[in-house]
């Protein structure tokens, strides 16, 4: 039963459509039909209202990261659920046709529940990248593999580090395997950019114009 209700809440929570719902009221226009048609904040971005991509960016965001505080606080040993089936509802919301967004915001919100230092990794590798290449895609991709790459390496250093302290391990919840999740959300990252490649590959991949 627990694991029904953390389902539904979490796939609900991500499945809500920010970006096309603010577009729709504050702008008359339906962002699917803008740009790359995506509803995440970089397409609501290019309706030319910055306030409306940041809110989009911020509530999609707040939707990952609500998600997995209330799991923690009630149910901490279905985190990974409430984690994939929240990013799951962002990627493909009933409400939608099963066709939503990339889930890149979401997926930081998750991040920040489970780990505030992963998280800044994140934010700190996607500006730098995106500030070399220019494309929201590329960072988004390169962050989430650099994200997974670093927790696959502090799992495999922290048995080592416990041997000389347990204060520095105190407050890792050993029911959640990081690497694991942080693995599957890279292939769904990559899965949802799956269009972006091919525009990469084809040079017709849109840049990030602020």
């Amino acid at each position: 039963m627990n694991i029904f209700l953390i389902s539904l809440i979490s796939y609900f929570l991500g499945s809500i459509p920010f970006g096309l719902l603010l577009t729709k009221i504050f702008t008359g226009k339906d962002v699917r039909e803008i740009g790359s048609g995506n509803i995440g904040a970089t397409n609501v971005l290019r309706t030319g209202n910055k306030y409306l991509a940041a809110t989009t960016l911020v509530l999609d965001v707040l939707k990952g990261y609500v998600a997995i505080i209330i799991t923690k606080q009630y149910f901490p040993e279905l985190i990974i659920v409430a984690s994939l089936l929240v990013f799951l509802g962002h990627l493909f919301p009933v409400w939608l046709k099963f066709k939503g967004g990339k889930g890149v915001a979401t997926y930081l919100g998750i991040l920040f529940a489970l780990s505030l230092q992963l998280s800044l990794l994140f934010i700190f590798t996607w500006v730098a990248v995106s500030l070399i290449f220019k494309y929201s895609s590329v960072s988004s991709m390169f962050s989430s593999l650099t994200v997974f790459v670093v927790s696959s390496i502090k799992e495999i250093t922290l048995p080592l580090l416990a041997r000389m302290t347990t204060e520095q391990t105190k407050n890792i919840d050993p029911s959640v395997d990081m690497s694991f999740v942080l693995f599957i959300f890279f292939i769904l990252i990559v899965f949802a950019h799956r269009k972006n490649i091919s525009n990469l590959k084809n040079k017709t991949e849109q840049k990030i114009r602020i």
